[in-house]
């Protein structure tokens, strides 16, 4: 009969090489969500970058790469009403809220709505497409003034992957004359977010 501590042993480096083999297929998944968005910047034809900035340009400024940023949300849904959400131009595109995501960030209890683009959620690739704008106190200092974003995919279940490692920037952090949505004020954050995209330049 083989010792119990013997089997322990067993399925705890079991155990370790597992949890280490996720933690490689997330940073890997990661890295093609910013080689993808890069690629996306180096596209003449999609890039929101000004013309004089195109030819210097060799990736997005991130945070290091912070598990501690990829939490476990718990997800109340809740349909809210249809209302105009405010944008950097006199736009008001149709959105609603679908729920809450409420978690813990560095110690202290937070929560993010989650909303739904009445517009966009037509279109048959946008018909799971969820939107989470937000801000914290990062904004102006090492990230943009006017928050960020994060991109879900629905139908979400009771627990959440919220990887605050994958937050951007939207469109008008860049220059140019584009009309982004600004995160409403229930979407601010009270914990400075050091993760995803950094402010340009």
């Amino acid at each position: 009969m083989r010792c119990p501590f013997f089997l322990i042993a067993v399925f705890g480096v079991v155990g370790a090489v597992v949890a280490q083999t996720g933690q490689e297929v997330w940073r890997a998944g990661l890295e093609a969500y910013w080689a993808h968005i890069d690629s996306t910047f180096k596209d003449s034809v999609q890039t929101p970058l000004p013309r004089s900035e195109r030819a210097a340009f060799t990736g997005l400024d991130r945070f290091p790469v912070d598990p501690s940023y990829r939490i476990s949300a718990r997800f109340e849904a809740k349909e809210g009403p249809v209302f105009g959400m405010l944008t950097t131009s006199e736009r008001e595109p149709k959105y609603k809220s679908v729920g809450t995501l409420r978690f813990v960030l560095d110690g202290r209890e937070q929560q993010l709505t989650v909303y739904r683009n009445i517009a966009l959620s037509q279109l048959p690739d946008y018909v799971n497409y969820l939107f989470v704008p937000f801000t914290d106190p990062t904004n102006g200092e090492t990230t943009y003034g006017g928050g960020r974003y994060i991109d879900l995919e629905g139908p979400l279940g009771e627990i959440v992957e919220l990887d605050l490692n994958k937050a951007y920037n939207p469109y008008c952090a860049y220059g140019g004359n584009y009309s982004c949505p600004i995160p409403p004020m229930e979407n601010h954050l009270e914990v400075p977010v050091k993760a995803g995209v950094r402010k340009f330049h």
